[in-house]
């Protein structure tokens, strides 16, 4: 994976570059996604939607050090290790913002292509934590409306009820660290209950993923009721949060979100259809909330940061297709282009190119058949995380979308016909040909939509 004399000698300064941005929430998979992404365009014998990697114009591909001296390396070799080793296992998952390049050798092919000869084109992928980018709501809001948000819709979920227990405890005249500090604990415990319990709204962001944030004054505030407004605590946290909005959020967008060109949306839709009605509602707003970023023209503050650029293209993807068989992968793409509708018709109508798909970017089980009260059905088997076989039947979803999205905007506590089970897969042991990157469902069709027509 090195860099050849020969490949360098083909680099020029004017070689143009694609920025693309991975994001989603906790769980969705974007560490696997980038690492099979650029093991996949490394090696290419699995991509065959790939028009460069079919005909043969991409000859070669080759990871080099990131433009960007200040942003931490995506860690792949460690990354893809994980997950092709003797005893595969999934990654660590996106903690911070990270950043590869990999070059692209290209042949000319065209009428022109005699003129213009070999091309080398830059892929730089951007991976940020998607809890970030639920900030975003926050920029347009201050603290006392953003307290009665979160403390509107809180209740029921995890960690909440200690969460006004501590507030009810507390005297909001009293304002010193340690008072904040535990208002701020009690908060992110919740924070995190919420969201390792399939919940999607969840901010402040960096609540989630501090980062080298952890225990600074502006992560160390938590929504207050109205009845507290006025009182020392109230306006501390007020500062506190307009603290987090200008010196976290904003220069986040700035220097990162800002010089994006493709991105990468990954969604994991069967986990909140797993968590029920409640949970995939929840999905569908901060999927809403979060894309209101790729928003060419919106007003304001990210209009500024912005300017003129925009995202070119945007992929929805649906991950985690291989814990379906192929059969229902439609009924998949369906039920997240309905989820997201209203979010792709606003970057639609900017003049965006969007498009939905079900993915898995590593293939984790094989397509099996098992027999069940007299009927087949159609199932899926691999190696469960603790080591066992087993072939899994995760129940038909629906053929109509709005039979899973209307319960869900209705606030149904449940499913009424049906019962969609989820299991964990762990990656399964690799015996690929010399060539093959690691296997995948429509990972080499997303690359297409993503960056094909720049190659």
């Amino acid at each position: 994976m090195g860099i050849g004399s020969d490949l360098m000698a083909g680099i020029g300064l004017g070689d143009p570059v694609i920025r693309l941005g991975v994001t989603g929430l906790s769980r969705a998979g974007k560490t696997v996604f980038i690492t099979s992404l650029v093991a996949n365009l490394m090696d290419r014998g699995r991509m065959h939607a790939l028009q460069v990697a079919a005909d043969g114009s991409l000859k070669t591909a080759w990871l080099q050090p990131q433009p960007d001296d200040t942003v931490p390396r995506f860690d792949f070799e460690r990354h893809l290790a994980a997950l092709t080793g003797p005893d595969p296992h999934w990654p660590d998952g996106t903690r911070h913002v990270s950043q590869l390049r990999l070059s692209l050798r290209l042949d000319g092919r065209g009428l022109l292509s005699g003129l213009r000869g070999p091309r080398t084109v830059h892929l730089d992928i951007v991976d940020y934590p998607g809890e970030w980018l639920l900030d975003l709501r926050l920029m347009d809001k201050d603290f006392s409306a953003w307290s009665a948000e979160v403390l509107s819709r809180i209740d029921g979920r995890p960690g909440a009820a200690r969460y006004r227990a501590d507030l009810a405890a507390t005297d909001p005249q009293r304002m010193d660290e340690p008072t904040a500090q535990a208002l701020a604990s009690s908060y992110s415990d919740h924070l995190q209950a919420a969201r390792d319990a399939g919940w999607s709204d969840c901010t402040p962001g960096r609540f989630l993923i501090p980062g080298e944030m952890a225990g600074s004054p502006a992560l160390t505030f938590a929504p207050l009721p109205e009845e507290m407004e006025g009182s020392r605590l109230h306006k501390e946290f007020r500062r506190r949060y307009e603290a987090y909005k200008s010196r976290i959020v904003r220069p986040f967008f700035r220097d990162h979100f800002a010089r994006i060109d493709r991105q990468v949306v990954l969604v994991d839709v069967l986990g909140a259809i797993h968590q029920g009605p409640p949970a995939v509602e929840d999905m569908r707003r901060a999927m809403a909330d979060i894309l209101t970023a790729f928003r060419p023209g919106r007003a304001g503050w990210l209009a500024q940061i912005l300017g003129t650029r925009r995202v070119e293209r945007i992929l929805f993807a649906a991950t985690k297709a291989d814990h379906l068989h192929h059969s229902q992968h439609n009924r998949l793409t369906a039920i997240l282009s309905a989820m997201l509708r209203e979010a792709r018709d606003r970057a639609d109508f900017s003049g965006a190119r969007t498009e939905a798909m079900a993915i898995a970017a590593l293939r984790a089980t094989t397509e099996d058949v098992i027999a069940q009260d007299g009927e087949d059905l159609p199932a899926v088997r691999g190696r469960l995380l603790d080591g066992r076989q087993a072939a899994f039947y995760p129940g038909d979803l629906p053929t109509d979308p709005s039979q899973l999205l209307q319960p869900a905007r209705n606030g149904d506590a449940g499913w009424l016909d049906g019962d969609y089970a989820i299991m964990n897969f762990a990656p399964a042991p690799l015996t690929s040909r010399p060539g093959d990157g690691p296997p995948h469902i429509r990972l080499d069709r997303a690359a297409q939509f993503l960056i094909g027509d720049r190659l």
